[in-house]
């Protein structure tokens, strides 16, 4: 990493649902990387911890309540965009209320790792997204 890349801390989550499939979002007209899918998560704010900024964020994108002790941290990502570099914990999360609704993404998903590492041209994902994948298919 040199100087001009400033270091990025967000956070997202694999919801799970009972039957092993995990939630993609859709990122919406008007943001950087609009239309590629992604986990829910977003940026770490000062004084939060992942936990707690991944709580924020699920509720302020999908309108859903978790409990911190629902979140397992699973893996990370490291990844260089263009100006910056990302570091990216993934949590599992299996349990929450209320039913996650697009309220900030164009469209959301439930799908099987598997399938959505066959269907890599119908959901296409930032770069950093893609090693998570193998690692959630084996988990799941």
């Amino acid at each position: 990493m040199t100087a001009s890349h400033e270091l990025l801390l967000v956070v997202a989550a694999a919801l799970v649902d009972p039957d092993g499939r995990v939630l993609i979002a859709q990122r919406p007209e008007g943001k950087s990387m609009a239309g590629l899918w992604e986990f829910p998560g977003g940026k770490v704010e000062k004084a939060e911890t992942p936990e707690v900024a991944l709580i924020r964020e699920l509720h302020e994108e999908l309108g859903i309540t978790v409990k911190e002790p629902c979140l397992a941290p699973f893996t990370f990502a490291s990844h260089t965009y263009g100006g910056f570099h990302l570091l990216m914990p993934l949590y599992i999360c299996r349990r929450w209320e209320g039913e996650a609704k697009p309220l900030l993404h164009a469209a959301l998903k439930w799908i099987k790792p598997r399938d959505l590492m066959l269907n890599a041209d119908a959901y296409p994902m930032p770069a950093a997204d893609l090693p998570l994948l193998p690692m959630l298919r084996d988990l799941l």
